[in-house]
């Protein structure tokens, strides 16, 4: 009997959880909804864009540049800087598809780019694992080759 009292009590708890999120998705949508159209001038006006394209552009050449120099990989910073000219190009043609198109495109070639950047560097410190390890080994006699006893750079 206790069982069941415990699972009814559950349901219960869920039934009441999805009431709040059913209030709150309903008011939500509706202050969401009336925010947007009132500011839609906004989002359409071109220093938006042009700000967004800043933004992206200093982000992108930190963090890839600051990428390439740890783990020599070209590639990101390639896909990268494909994908900030495909948004930069968006700046240049009238709101529509194209524009849409050039920057879902541009934006997607970025964050690969932050991706492929991302595995990069854990791939570097894996292998950087893996050699701190075997310097550990050497240094406590319990390696039978000679290590290089250089610190590695991702340390």
């Amino acid at each position: 009997m206790a069982t069941s009292f415990k699972s009814a009590t559950r349901l219960d708890r869920m039934a009441i959880g999805l009431s709040a999120f059913c209030a709150v998705h309903c008011v939500g949508t509706i202050v969401l909804l009336g925010t947007l159209s009132s500011l839609g001038h906004f989002f359409t006006a071109p220093i938006v864009h042009e700000a967004g394209l800043a933004v992206a552009l200093l982000l992108g050449a930190i963090a890839l540049g600051a990428g390439l120099r740890r783990h020599r990989l070209l590639w990101p910073s390639i896909v990268g800087t494909g994908g900030l000219t495909l948004m930069g190009m968006a700046l240049f043609v009238d709101h529509g598809v194209a524009e849409a198109a050039l920057t879902v495109c541009g934006v997607s070639l970025v964050a690969t780019a932050h991706y492929f950047n991302m595995r990069a560097d854990g791939r570097r410190r894996s292998s950087c694992s893996v050699s701190g390890l075997a310097m550990n080994m050497a240094a406590n006699g319990q390696g039978g080759h000679q290590v290089d006893r250089q610190r590695c750079p991702c340390d």
